[in-house]
């Protein structure tokens, strides 16, 4: 499975924008860090800078690599979810300021499906991740969905082999937590 990743981790390094089907939906993707990469994904998109991105980890431990401060209720939230689970932490660091919210809030998504897990875990940070759609257009359900003015402008395309499509497939829920562990249903 290595060599499967190895091409899509070389672009990302490179600031490179892949096409992958994330734990949800296919995705556009990029490394968190790299302002031009993010800025890059927004073009593909015709999407306004200041909607927010996601960030996907591998490992419920990354949460401390990219939150100020992890809300205690967040731990079990993310753990014990089944559905795949965005949350909205009031601070995020070490990442671009382009996936920040207008207040310092990040989004982050911890991965449990395997082949996107395992893009995600081999990268060893955490990988930006929006819908492969134009802005305002419906969210693609499987790779023949995706508009070609998307795949001519990204990198890479990662495939699952194993995966033919995915008619269920469907964004995640959405949820924002406060400091103090108050939390608020986004996207059900």
């Amino acid at each position: 499975m290595q060599n499967l990743y190895s091409d899509a981790i070389a672009s990302l390094k490179s600031g490179g924008v892949i096409l992958y089907p994330s734990d949800t939906i296919w995705g556009l993707g990029c490394d968190a860090r790299m302002d031009a990469s993010i800025e890059k994904i927004f073009a593909i998109k015709n999407r306004p800078e200041n909607k927010g991105l996601i960030l996907l980890i591998s490992k419920i431990e990354q949460l401390n690599e990219y939150v100020e401060q992890v809300p205690e209720i967040a731990w079990d939230l993310v753990d014990f979810a089944e559905d795949p689970l965005t949350v909205i932490y009031p601070k995020g660091k070490n990442v671009s300021p382009h996936l920040l919210g207008p207040e310092g809030s990040i989004a982050i998504r911890l991965v449990k499906d395997e082949f996107c897990k395992g893009l995600v875990y081999r990268y060893q940070r955490g990988i930006v991740s929006t819908s492969a759609n134009l802005s305002g257009e419906p969210s693609p359900q499987s790779f023949g969905e995706i508009t070609n003015q998307i795949k001519e402008q990204v990198d890479y395309f990662l495939e699952n082999p194993l995966q033919k499509s995915n008619p269920m497939a469907k964004p995640s829920k959405i949820v924002k937590i406060g400091l103090g562990g108050e939390y608020t249903l986004i996207r059900a």
